[in-house]
């Protein structure tokens, strides 16, 4: 029998997270590399419609993970379900994607089944018998194939944007799904969760981002920020920003692009006045589409972009912005 590699996808309030389809694409591909089965669940409660929307892509069964104490996420209950779970389906590899959710239960999780976790992979390869997922050190500037030296289930997490969620493959024919109902012992929860907080109305989650502008120190002023805003309105996408711009109290803190903020995969990036440094890269050099404006024509940013303009930008962005304003008008 061949061995099984299962994805364990991410839904909040009954919608999957865009995260969860790059995971799906990570374990097609490497399903198509070893020859394993790939199987998928979906934990929490009354989300039958979440494993029938992966159901119609290409794997060869969906789990329906289902308890009342799933209803709200909890570190305690999704630790206990896919404990329950995995010990009794036994899969030889466990994907997740690396969101805060998964970051925060994994650990408790392989702990409590002796097992490791090889987490923020970008990639994997084959090297005979062994797979190796690749992991970024030091800020990106190195980069370690790790394999594992433990019994199955092996844990791994991907990086946002390691993968496409968009090709993920589908279906010749809606895969099976199997209900399993998990037993979650009274006293095992021991916080009862509010309301998901947030900062501000406008606080966003910018690895769900399909576009996103991006300002640094050649915004010169925190009144500046207000231009690239505008474009960010007009193109319908959210504004971020380099450490320096939220360092300075610019932006908040939950709008950093980098090695110590968010990493995002955007389908359109445009850094505004970003140099380019390898902190920041790391954080956004995922995005499908990288637009950099920059007045240094060395500036590191233009070595990854596909659109490389060198200019100023307080010459280039107004006029761009009413470039955009018109093309939408046009539609």
């Amino acid at each position: 029998m061949p061995e099984t590699i299962l994805v364990v996808a991410e839904q909040r309030e009954g919608k999957l997270n865009r995260v969860s389809w790059e995971t799906l694409a990570a374990g097609q591909a490497i399903a198509a590399e070893t020859g394993w089965v790939l199987e998928a669940s979906v934990i929490g409660d009354s989300v039958g419609s979440v494993a029938s929307e992966i159901a119609g892509k290409k794997v060869a069964k969906v789990y329906d993970v289902e308890s009342p104490e799933l209803k709200k996420y909890t570190p305690d209950a999704f630790s206990a379900a896919l404990k329950e779970f995995l010990t009794s389906k036994q899969p030889k590899l466990v994907l997740m994607p690396h969101t805060y959710q998964v970051r925060d239960f994994i650990p408790k999780l392989a702990t409590a089944m002796g097992r490791t976790v090889i987490s923020d992979c970008v990639g994997f390869r084959k090297d005979g018998d062994k797979v190796l997922f690749t992991r970024q050190m030091f800020q990106g500037k190195f980069a370690a194939d790790v394999s594992f030296n433990c019994d199955a289930p092996w844990f791994v997490t991907f990086q946002n944007g390691a993968f496409r969620g968009d090709k993920v493959e589908a279906g010749s024919s809606a895969a099976p799904i199997e209900s399993v109902k998990v037993g979650i012992s009274q006293g095992i929860v021991r916080n009862n969760p509010q309301e998901v907080f947030k900062e501000a109305k406008q606080a966003v989650d910018l690895t769900q981002a399909e576009i996103i502008v991006s300002v640094g120190r050649g915004i010169k002023e925190q009144k500046n920020i207000e231009l690239a805003k505008q474009l960010a309105d007009a193109l319908g996408g959210e504004i971020a920003a380099s450490r320096p711009i939220c360092d300075s109290g610019w932006l908040p803190m939950d709008r950093q692009i980098g090695s110590s903020g968010q990493t995002v995969a955007p389908k359109l990036y445009l850094a505004l006045g970003i140099s380019g440094a390898i902190q920041h890269i790391v954080g956004m050099k995922g995005a499908r589409s990288v637009v950099a404006i920059n007045k240094d024509h060395e500036a590191p940013i233009f070595e990854i972009a596909d659109v490389a303009v060198v200019g100023n930008l307080f010459d280039i962005v107004p006029p761009l912005i009413e470039e955009v304003k018109k093309a939408k008008a046009g539609n």
